[in-house]
């Protein structure tokens, strides 16, 4: 039996027990789907990922000026003079305090102090600076609005349900079968990188570029946030880190909904007669694989067998006493006797291979 295929049930089944089979079976299916998905939007994901490298290059080489802090200050005071300080004593003579008339050295009682200081106070760097407090509130926002869709699990149930019942002449045949599928929590959501876990990468890089020195600078200043909409000054409009920036401050401002998708359905295929088809054909396999264990059939079988092998055995033995018997002498041979033994409906399986063995040795004879 191990090697029994479907199609050798078939094949040894008598077509009219298959055909009676199913045109006495009555049966009924219930079959039912649920499917629930949430898609995800991730497109804002993908936009942060692609340009927070670029917002990285701008701070690591930030836009800055000079700013010169003038201060009139006692001479004792002043940390260095300058020529922007003997021009502005020039002007101001009232600060000189004496002349050496034999040396022209002049002491002033007060000079101008310029202290010069970097500033990162630019529009651009605070363009930048408000994009990523953005950032960080739309991903907060996001990131809690998926956390809370994680408490609806996904579905895709399957249930079926079967029962049929067959009369044949002297057995009744009946099968029930209750099938349900579900999707494994755990396995789930494992394929590929979840949002959440790209979130957390994201915040990550976020958190890097927020320790870099110039934006702590940055913050500490308490600089102005800017609103939009954005200046198109020259380093805007022609730097490609800038470029990328503006690309996701207008997506920002723009795409504040929740863009995930919700997909929700419940099939009834119990009145689908293709699928209750196959289900009947179901039955049907299951009753020859079991009728392929009763010891009648299995005894009816194996005589079968054996006339096919005794049947072989004597046409191997024509053949290869005359090499030229045609194919047609054969059947004309064999057709004679079987007229003649068909007719002895008395005649037993042996007595049966006795004479068409005999008919058979007689005609070799005469060759």
């Amino acid at each position: 039996m191990s090697d029994l295929g479907i199609y050798n049930l078939y094949e040894r089944t008598n077509p009219g027990t298959i055909e009676t089979f199913q045109k006495r079976t009555a049966s009924k299916m219930d079959l039912q789907t649920e499917y629930e998905k949430i898609i995800e939007d991730t497109e804002w994901i993908d936009l942060m990922e692609t340009t927070i490298p670029y917002i990285d290059n701008i701070f690591r080489n930030p836009n800055r000026f000079i700013i010169n802090e003038e201060e009139i200050v006692k001479i004792e005071l002043a940390r260095k003079v300058t020529v922007e300080s003997i021009k502005h004593l020039a002007k101001h003579t009232n600060l000189i305090q004496d002349v050496d008339e034999e040396t022209g050295d002049v002491k002033p009682s007060k000079i101008l102090n310029i202290n010069k200081e970097e500033s990162y106070d630019t529009y651009e760097n605070r363009f930048i600076y408000t994009l990523i407090q953005h950032m960080k509130f739309y991903i907060m926002r996001k990131k809690k609005m998926i956390e809370d869709r994680l408490k609806l699990y996904e579905k895709n149930n399957k249930r079926f349900s079967y029962t049929g019942n067959a009369k044949l002449l002297n057995e009744n045949v009946s099968i029930t079968v209750n099938l349900t599928t579900k999707l494994d929590d755990g396995n789930k959501r494992k394929k590929g990188e979840t949002p959440l876990e790209r979130i957390r990468k994201l915040e990550e890089k976020l958190l890097m570029v927020m320790g870099s020195e110039t934006y702590k600078l940055i913050d500490k200043k308490h600089i102005a946030l800017v609103t939009s909409p954005i200046k198109k000054t020259n380093l805007i409009l022609k730097n490609v880190n800038f470029q990328y920036a503006v690309k996701l401050w207008n997506y920002i401002q723009t795409n504040l909904d929740d863009n995930a998708k919700h997909i929700s359905e419940k099939q009834d295929y119990s009145d689908n007669e293709e699928l209750k088809k196959l289900a009947d054909e179901t039955f049907l396999l299951n009753y020859l694989i079991l009728n392929s264990l009763d010891r009648d059939n299995a005894e009816e079988s194996m005589q079968k067998e054996i006339k096919e092998q005794v049947l072989n055995q004597m046409i191997d033995r024509i053949v290869s006493l005359n090499a030229n018997l045609t194919e047609s002498e054969v059947k004309d041979l064999v057709a004679d006797r079987y007229i003649v033994i068909r007719n002895k409906n008395i005649a037993t399986l042996g007595q049966i291979q006795k004479v068409f063995k005999k008919q058979i040795e007689k005609y070799l004879e005469k060759i």
